[in-house]
C-alpha cells in the first residue's frame, strides 16, 4: 500500500533516485516558443465549493454539519497561481463556528489522496470493511460514524499536489510539489488560504497526517510557526520522523522491528510461551532490544558464537521464528522475511501494513510475500465507496477520475533543509523540526498513536525517534503516546477506532484547556 509510505524502497537507498523529466525547451522563432509555453500552461481553475448538509450521532447527542467540497487556488511569491487543493471540510453548525477547533488530516506515501483517513477515520461516515479480512466487492456500504470527531473539531481532509483533483495550474507541474520540502511549503499556503477565506484565524488549529503525512505534519508544525500561525496541537499516526534511522550499514531496524515482530507472532499464537498480555511481554522485549540484541549486533562479526546462540534463543522465545533460520539470517530477519516466514507452515503470510491480515503466494518456498494482504483486502472498498460519497452525497461535479494515488513517490525530492543545518539533509530527520516548534511554542502538545502490528511504521521506530528530540525537561510530558490493537490504520479495527476517538477526546480536551488557561492569563496580566 504505497498510499502512505514505502520502507523496502527507502531501505534500498531507491528513494532518492529522481527520474529525469523532459525539460521544456522552445524552438523556432517566438510565435512558435509562445504556442509551445501556452500548450504548457495548466488553466487556473475558479475556486467553487458544493455545500452539503448532514447530521450524525457521536457519544449520544446529534452533531449537524455542513459539508463542503471544493478547491483553494495558491499563489507563490511572485503572486502567481501555482495550485489548487481539493478538499472536503466538515463544519459543526455553530453559531461560534469562527471560535471552534479545525484540524487539518492527510494521508502520506508520499502520493497519496487523503481518501483513507476520510472514509476510515474521523469524518462523518466511515466504509464498512471486513475486520482483518478481504472485504468482498461491490456493494459497499457507508455507515454513519459515531467515532467521528466533529463533536470536537471541524475537519477538514486535504488531498496533496497531484492526488484527488489537487494539481498544479499555470506555469506549474505536479513535479514541482514532489519534494518533502515543495510539499510542506504548499500545505502551508493551502492552510493560510483556508483560515483566510474561512475567517478561522482565531479558532485552534490542529494537524493530523498518517505515515509520510506526519513527516509532512512535523516540517509543518515548525513552517507554520514561521508563518504566524501557531498551532495548538498535531496527532502523529503510524510515524515516520526520520528517515536515516533505517538505512542499509545500520543494524538498528533490526532492533526497533523487534517489539513489533513480536506483537505479530502474540497476535497468531506462535510464540513458544504465550503470554495472557501483550504489554507487558512487549515492555520485556523492547528491553531486551535495547539492551542485550543491540549489544550482540553491534559486535557484528566479532560476535562470539556462544554469545550468538544465546541471542537466536531469545529472538526465537520473541518471534516464534526457529533458531536455526534466525542465525542462518545472522540474527537480522528484514521486515518481508519475517512476513513470510511466521505462518510458512500454514501456507499463509501477513500483511505489511496491518500484520493481522493474512495472504496466500503462490507457493511457499519464497523468500518474501507476493503482495501485501492488508494492501488488497480494502483498497476496492475505499476507492469506491468514496467515489460514490462524492457523487451521491457530496454532490460534487467532476469531469476527470478522482486520482487515488499519483506516481510522485518515484520522483520525490527527499532532501530537507532544516533551519540548523547548513545544507539539506538528504533524507527527511523532521523529528528536530517538530522540537523547534515545541521548543518555540511551549503550548504547543503532540499525540503519538500507534498500532502493535504495523510493520510499515513500527512503534518503536517511532518512540526512539520521539525519544530524541532533545526536548527540555519541562516540554517531555508534552508528547503523549497512545497504542491500538490494530496495524498502519488503526481505525481499520472497530475497537481500535473507538479507543483512538476516546483517547483523542482526552488529548483535544486537555490540550484546549491549556491554551484557554494561557489564554486568560494573558488577558489577566494586561
Amino acid at each position: 500500500m504505497v498510499k502512505r509510505i514505502v520502507w523496502t524502497l527507502a531501505l534500498a537507498g531507491a528513494l532518492v533516485a529522481v527520474q529525469p523529466f523532459a525539460a521544456f525547451a522552445a524552438e523556432g522563432d517566438h510565435a512558435d516558443g509562445a504556442k509551445s509555453e501556452q500548450k504548457d500552461t495548466t488553466p487556473v481553475p475558479k475556486e467553487n465549493a458544493s455545500v452539503t448538509h448532514g447530521s450524525v450521532e457521536i457519544g449520544g447527542r446529534t452533531v449537524h454539519y455542513t459539508a463542503t467540497a471544493g478547491n483553494l487556488v495558491i499563489h507563490n511569491d511572485k503572486g502567481e497561481p501555482d495550485a489548487s487543493f481539493f478538499y472536503v471540510a466538515y463544519t459543526a453548525d455553530d453559531k461560534d463556528a469562527h471560535k471552534r477547533p479545525v484540524t487539518f488530516l492527510y494521508n502520506g506515501g508520499p502520493g497519496s489522496s487523503s481518501i483513507w483517513l476520510h472514509m476510515g477515520s474521523f469524518g462523518p461516515v466511515r466504509v464498512a470493511t471486513t475486520d482483518g479480512e478481504a472485504t468482498p466487492p461491490a456493494p459497499y456500504h457507508v455507515i454513519p460514524n459515531h467515532d467521528s470527531m466533529l463533536d470536537k473539531t471541524d475537519l477538514v481532509f486535504v488531498d496533496a499536489i497531484g492526488t484527488g483533483f489537487s494539481e498544479a495550474v499555470g506555469k506549474a507541474q505536479d513535479k514541482d510539489f514532489w519534494g518533502t520540502d515543495q510539499d510542506v511549503d504548499a500545505f502551508g499556503r493551502f492552510i493560510q488560504r483556508y483560515i483566510t477565506v474561512n475567517h478561522r484565524w482565531d479558532s485552534p488549529k490542529f494537524l493530523y497526517g498518517e505515515s509520510y503525512g506526519t513527516t509532512r505534519s512535523a516540517a509543518l508544525a515548525a513552517h507554520l510557526q514561521d508563518m504566524g500561525i501557531a498551532l495548538n496541537g498535531v496527532t502523529l499516526m503510524s510515524s515516520i520522523l526520520n528517515y536515516g534511522v533505517l538505512m542499509p550499514g545500520s543494524d538498528m531496524r533490526y532492533e526497533l522491528y523487534l517489539p513489533t515482530y513480536a506483537a505479530i507472532a502474540w497476535y497468531h499464537h506462535k510464540l513458544p510461551q504465550q503470554p495472557a498480555q501483550i504489554e507487558p511481554f512487549l515492555d520485556e522485549v523492547r528491553h531486551f532490544a535495547d539492551t542485550e540484541y543491540a549489544k550482540a549486533l553491534a559486535q557484528g562479526d566479532t560476535l562470539p558464537a556462544a554469545e550468538a546462540d544465546a541471542v537466536a534463543q531469545k529472538l526465537h522465545q520473541y518471534t516464534g521464528l526457529g533458531v536455526d533460520y534466525i542465525k542462518r539470517a545472522n540474527l537480522r530477519v528484514d521486515a518481508s522475511r519475517f512476513r513470510k516466514e511466521l505462518l510458512r507452515d500454514e501456507a499463509r503470510t501477513i500483511g505489511r501494513y496491518d500484520g493481522r491480515f493474512e495472504g496466500i503466494d503462490e507457493d511457499s518456498v519464497g523468500d518474501t510475500p507476493d503482495y501485501d494482504p492488508s494492501d488488497t483486502a480494502i483498497s476496492a472498498a475505499y476507492t469506491a465507496a468514496f467515489n460514490a460519497y462524492l457523487d451521491g452525497t457530496l454532490k460534487y461535479k467532476h469531469d476527470k477520475p478522482y486520482k487515488v494515488m499519483a506516481g510522485a513517490i518515484r520522483d520525490w525530492d527527499w532532501k530537507h533543509q532544516t533551519r540548523e543545518s547548513r545544507r539539506k539533509l538528504p533524507m527527511p530527520y523532521v523529528a528536530g523540526d517538530l522540537a523547534r516548534a515545541m521548543r518555540e511554542n511551549p503550548s504547543l502538545r503532540v499525540f503519538s498513536a500507534n498500532g502493535w502490528f504495523d510493520l510499515a511504521t513500527p512503534f518503536h521506530v517511532t518512540e526512539f525517534d520521539i525519544d530524541h528530540m532533545q526536548l527540555d525537561p519541562t516540554l517531555r510530558s508534552h508528547v503523549s503516546f497512545g497504542y491500538f490493537p490494530s496495524g498502519h490504520m488503526i481505525y481499520l479495527h472497530p475497537a481500535a477506532l473507538d479507543s483512538l476517538k476516546q483517547s483523542l477526546d482526552k488529548f483535544y480536551d486537555n490540550t484546549l484547556s491549556v491554551s484557554a488557561s494561557g489564554a486568560a492569563a494573558t488577558a489577566a496580566a494586561n
